[in-house]
This record gives C-alpha cells, structure tokens and sequence, in this order.
C-alpha cells in the first residue's frame, strides 16, 4: 500500500472523528487474527449445527465471527426454529463446539502475526487482546505463543462483556484497560463484525482479510485500512506510525 493511501485513511479517520490520531496502543483479535485458528471454529460450529438440524452454512461461521458463542447459537436458533435460544441449549450447544475445537486446533500461530507485534513493540505501544472466546487458559496460551506480548489485565473476553462484538463494547472495554482515548488506539481484526465494532468504537480500524470473504465485506463494514495478511501489515507498520504523526 503506498504512503499517500495510508495518510489519506488517517485523514479521512481524523476528519470524522475531529481529532488527529495518535496511537499509543493496538487492541488485537485473537482468532484470524493472532491464531490461525477460524477453519477449526467453522469446522467444530459446522458439526455442532449439523448434528442438531440447525440450519447454517459455512459463510456464516465467517459472517458472525466476533460474537460471543450464545450469541451466535441463539441466531442460529431464530433462523432454523423462529424461537431465542434457551439458556440451556446455549450452554449445551457451546460445549460441544468447544470440545470439538480443542480437538481440531492445532495451536498455530497466524503466520505475520509475530512480526507486527514486534513492530508495535518497537514503536513503544500498548498491545491488549480483545477477544469474543471464552477459553479459561487463554492468557496461558498466549504468554505461550506471544512471549512477554499479552497480560491478564490487558484483555477482554466472552467473560468480561454483556453484548459482545459487533457492540462496540468490548473494544470501548479494551480502551479503558488500556487507559486510552478512541484516536489513541488502533484495532486489528479480521472479522466483519469485529471491524463494525471497532469503527462504532470511533477507533481506527486496520482489517487483516485472513479468511474466505471478500474484501468488500470488510471494507462496507468501515475499515480504515485493509490488508492480505498479518505479514504484510507488518512490513508497512512503522510507515503507518510515520504517518500518523504526521497527520
């Protein structure tokens, strides 16, 4: 991406927001984003619907990515029976998917991912993980992948928040933990809904296009900035910072 369409997406940020950006930390996603982890999600979700004759397809496990698992289980549920989703089956249904995660995952690490977060470390930001997932061992896993990157009280989970992506909650949440304003913060992320939370959040928001959709389903939901890969936001990093003090 060349230097005058990152500062004219920092320009545009700035103009709608009425202050010029100035970030001072980067609240990340955690699937598709730092892990390479959404094929194993749409696989364990797609065995789940299936087994219980809830109609879904493979785009949606995509589409509603970002929502806490009640959440998705529950328009699931409206969809195929016209009804809310009671509280058992959100609980009954979220194990089953769970489980059949933690069999498929393998743990990968999203390849870039490490590199942009050296790079956020290098230019003296926050990093804070902002998350729909509800696994309990999560802080041990990252400390395990992202060495010294993560802590606990720098997160936000399923566990943490009511609404949950694509409320601007968590994110509004993240800007809290890390004790700064919107145009002080940076969000990544690779799902539609997480972007659409990260704009309503008034937070410039960077899609990572990690999964199957198209482009245009991240761009209409108001990124800021696209890019193909976590390895190639990595390589325009520093160029991003640059022009944001620039601004």
């Amino acid at each position: 991406m060349s230097k005058e369409s990152i500062q004219e997406a920092i320009r545009k940020y700035e103009e709608k927001a009425g202050k010029r950006l100035n970030p001072k930390a980067v609240l990340f996603d955690m699937d598709g984003v730092l892990y390479d982890s959404m094929r194993f999600h749409a696989r364990a979700w797609r065995e789940v619907t299936s087994r219980h004759h809830i109609i879904a397809s493979d785009e949606d496990f995509y589409l509603h990515e970002g929502r806490t698992g009640a959440s998705i289980i529950n328009v699931l549920i409206q969809r195929t029976f016209s009804r809310e989703a009671t509280e058992a089956e959100k609980v009954h249904l979220y194990e089953e998917k769970a489980a059949l995660f933690n069999q498929y995952n393998d743990g990968e690490a999203m390849p870039g991912a490490a590199d942009v977060l050296r790079e956020v470390a290098k230019t003296g930001l926050q990093s804070l993980v902002v998350t729909g997932s509800g696994q309990k061992s999560l802080i041990d896993k990252l400390n395990h992948t992202y060495p010294g990157c993560f802590s606990s009280d720098k997160m936000v989970t399923a566990f943490d928040v009511k609404y949950g992506k694509p409320n601007p909650e968590p994110y509004l949440m993240g800007l809290q933990k890390a004790g700064v304003q919107a145009h002080e913060a940076i969000v990544i992320e690779n799902a539609p809904l997480g972007v659409r939370a990260g704009v309503q959040a008034g937070i410039f928001t960077i899609a990572v296009n990690t999964g199957p959709l198209p482009d245009e389903v991240l761009l209409q939901e108001g990124a800021n900035l696209l890019y193909p890969s976590m390895s190639a936001l990595a390589e325009e990093w520093s160029l991003l910072v640059v022009s944001s003090s620039m601004s």
